[in-house]
């Protein structure tokens, strides 16, 4: 029996990963490292931590403790500048419809800062966890987040539905034994392939969502 749907933020409830793409890449052009946003949306879901030892490995080189501090910083401090971010059309509806039935909850790689803005500005009083990328020590692909989730929620594993839309994030809810189903907001849908289900975009994902309402 489902008792909780868990969500993670950035392209599932919020239509906000180029402004999230642009400030990495702008922060990374910074010190040398030039990287697209499909890139970005190829590695994206993990904390900062885990979006730069990504990029660095495939740049060659190794981060030091300073480099983690001042590029989380400096793409925050662009992202906050740039970023006009909106929900996905129908999903602030569809959360209000849902929370009367179920626990929900979101899982987000962005940091505690970015999360919480978010989160009440478009959906204030909505989740009844938030969980953000400072708040573990293993990002995404690791089970850590969601198995936090599941713990804060006090369920079993199979009492609850995962809806991701990256490859790292998918990764994280299989790992952690989860349901799973994927929106494929900025990437292909056959690199979420490791997903339960996938949907090309959220329209179908509100269709299977509208399923849990009857």
């Amino acid at each position: 029996m489902i008792k909780a749907l868990i969500f993670d933020m950035d392209g599932v409830l919020v239509d906000s990963m180029p402004y999230h793409a642009d400030a990495w890449i702008t922060a990374l052009n910074e010190i040398g490292i030039n990287i697209s946003r499909q890139d970005i949306y190829d590695i994206e879901g993990s904390n900062h931590k885990g979006l730069i030892n990504l990029v660095f490995s495939r740049a060659g080189r190794t981060p030091g403790p300073q480099d983690y501090k001042d590029l989380a910083n400096r793409k925050s401090k662009i992202f906050k500048s740039i970023n006009k971010i909106h929900p996905f059309k129908g999903m602030v509806e569809c959360l209000d419809q849902l929370k009367k039935r179920y626990h929900l909850g979101v899982v987000s790689g962005s940091d505690n800062k970015i999360v919480h803005l978010i989160i009440n500005k478009f959906f204030h009083e909505v989740f009844d966890i938030v969980i953000s990328g400072d708040d573990v020590e293993e990002g995404k692909p690791s089970p850590a987040p969601y198995l936090k989730a599941v713990e804060m929620l006090d369920i079993l594993q199979d009492e609850c539905i995962v809806i991701e839309n990256a490859i790292l994030g998918v990764e994280s809810a299989k790992n952690a034994g989860l349901y799973c189903v994927a929106v494929a907001s900025y990437i292909e849908p056959q690199k979420l392939e490791k997903a339960d289900l996938i949907f090309k975009e959220h329209s179908e994902l509100k269709k299977f969502l509208a399923h849990y309402l009857t």
